[in-house]
């Protein structure tokens, strides 16, 4: 499945999440909420992903942890925080680039909506033609 699929699914289940369950639980809940609901829609879901780093030399394990990896290849930030941030921005986009990964979404489930909390990042993303 195409990334540009994939987030597609990750957005419409997020939606799904918001309206029913609402604003105001903690970021572990949505987290397993919607990890379980796209293991049921057939995707390979990972949570918790456990991140080595090259530093100097060095593969340091466990240095960082994803919340969820889709089908091996879109990470997903789970956020329940008042606003989003540029540090949460950043964050992601540095678990993309030592991933090696191209798109990566945050999630911040705190939100009127859900739509104002998804927010698209790439690393050197080009669609594919």
């Amino acid at each position: 499945m195409r990334i540009d699929d994939l987030s597609a699914v990750v957005v419409r289940e997020a939606i799904k999440i918001h309206r029913e369950l609402g604003p105001g639980l903690l970021e572990s809940v949505y987290e397993t909420v919607l990890a379980a609901a796209l293991s049921r829609s057939g995707l390979d879901v990972s949570r918790q992903v456990s991140v080595p780093i090259q530093y100097d030399g060095m593969q340091i394990e466990g240095a960082f942890r994803i919340d969820i990896l889709v089908e091996g290849t879109l990470v997903l930030e789970v956020k329940a925080v008042d606003q989003l941030t540029k540090v949460h921005a950043r964050q992601l986009l540095t678990y993309l680039r030592l991933m090696k990964q191209p798109v990566g979404l945050l999630l911040n489930f705190s939100g009127l909506t859900m739509k104002e909390g998804i927010r698209r990042l790439v690393n050197d993303y080009r669609p594919e033609q």
